[in-house]
């Protein structure tokens, strides 16, 4: 089950000044939400004169210094995201843009008696879940599948950096601050190290952790209480572009009761395509193979990333078109995104 909560941290005053590891220092602003351990704060560098801080470009997140999340989540962005190997990896793909937030540093604080932990990445904007309800929580179908191909960039990248994220879902989508037309996989608090060294996690049932994650789309590995893995990865990216497509699933009434939404899942998998393809009207048959494609992998066996793309690519949502987040059936024109490049487009990727 999901991590028990410990009650938020006081909040730090406006502009009070954090000190990281590499001596850059920072100016927190105003709290702009919570995560499930801690607060996130608006940010600037020390010295930054912008008095609107809508200029500033960074956010903090702050927890008790002994919380697990911020913790793993700085392990993730220090062992997985380092600058040089992001712009090799994305060069390789002739990518222009790779969905992670980039991290700028990190820290230990105190304050009133109390020790902190604190990291800072890039300012993003609203996440896609406040974007669903606006839009009756449903996407147009070009827009699930497009998103579906960018988050296959974002997972095959930190899949091959030795993580899996185990927490696709809305509200950790969002867009960029100042780009909107980039969207951005972030909270990385339930990131696992599932190749440590070169060396798979064993495959092993523990009832004990059962149903770990958010309950909607758990995999079925996580509902028997294995460690998270890359199938996992997929499987959950799975039931949320249906979620997004469909506007619902099938197991939605019975999330109070884990056994039940395990068994409409297991369903669900086992009925695959005629299953998917009758829950939508708008057409579901490539998330029907993606998910077939799902099922048929072993649990360390490497996924084919670019199969997986062209099941999910077409002429109406291919990844280098446009990001479009209106209501299905609106008529609103798209707007652009920085996605995938051609080589005919770009001889070398470079950084979003």
């Amino acid at each position: 089950m999901p991590a028990k909560r410990k009650a938020l941290p006081p909040a730090l005053p406006e502009g009070w000044i954090l000190t990281d590891t590499e001596k850059k220092r920072w100016r927190l602003g105003k709290v702009l939400g919570s995560g499930g351990f801690g607060l996130i704060y608006l940010a600037c560098q020390e010295g930054d004169t912008s008095a609107n801080d809508d200029d500033w470009r960074f956010v903090i997140k702050v927890e008790y210094r002994e919380n697990g999340p911020l913790f793993s989540e700085l392990k993730f962005y220090q062992r997985a995201t380092k600058p040089e190997i992001m712009r090799k990896w994305m060069k390789a793909r002739r990518l222009d843009f790779l969905g992670i937030p980039a991290y700028w540093g990190s820290g230990l604080s105190e304050h009133n008696g109390t020790k902190y932990r604190f990291m800072v990445i890039d300012r993003l904007g609203t996440d896609l879940q406040k974007v669903l309800l606006e839009n009756g929580s449903r996407f147009q179908k070009h827009t699930v599948l497009q998103l579906g191909g960018l988050l296959l960039d974002v997972l095959e990248y930190i899949h091959d950096n030795e993580y899996v994220h185990a927490d696709i879902k809305a509200t950790n989508l969002l867009v960029g601050h100042r780009d909107p037309n980039k969207v951005y996989l972030a909270d990385y608090g339930l990131a696992y190290r599932y190749y440590p060294d070169g060396v798979h996690k064993e495959y092993k049932e523990n009832p004990k952790k059962g149903h770990n994650g958010t309950i909607e789309y758990t995999s079925l590995d996580a509902h028997q209480g294995v460690a998270p893995s890359r199938r996992g990865d997929l499987e959950v990216l799975g039931y949320c572009l249906l979620h997004w497509l469909c506007g619902t699933l099938p197991w939605l009434s019975v999330l109070k009761n884990p056994l039940l939404v395990q068994e409409a899942k297991a369903k669900l998998m086992a009925n695959l395509p005629e299953s998917v393809i009758q829950l939508s009207t708008a057409g579901s048959g490539e998330l029907a193979q993606f998910l077939l494609h799902v099922k048929a992998l072993g649990y360390a066996e490497k996924p084919d990333y670019e199969a997986l793309r062209v099941v999910l690519s077409s002429k109406a949502a291919c990844s280098r078109g446009f990001v479009d987040l209106s209501r299905p059936g609106a008529e609103d024109q798209s707007r652009p995104a920085a996605l995938r490049v051609s080589a005919s487009e770009s001889k070398e990727g470079g950084e979003s």
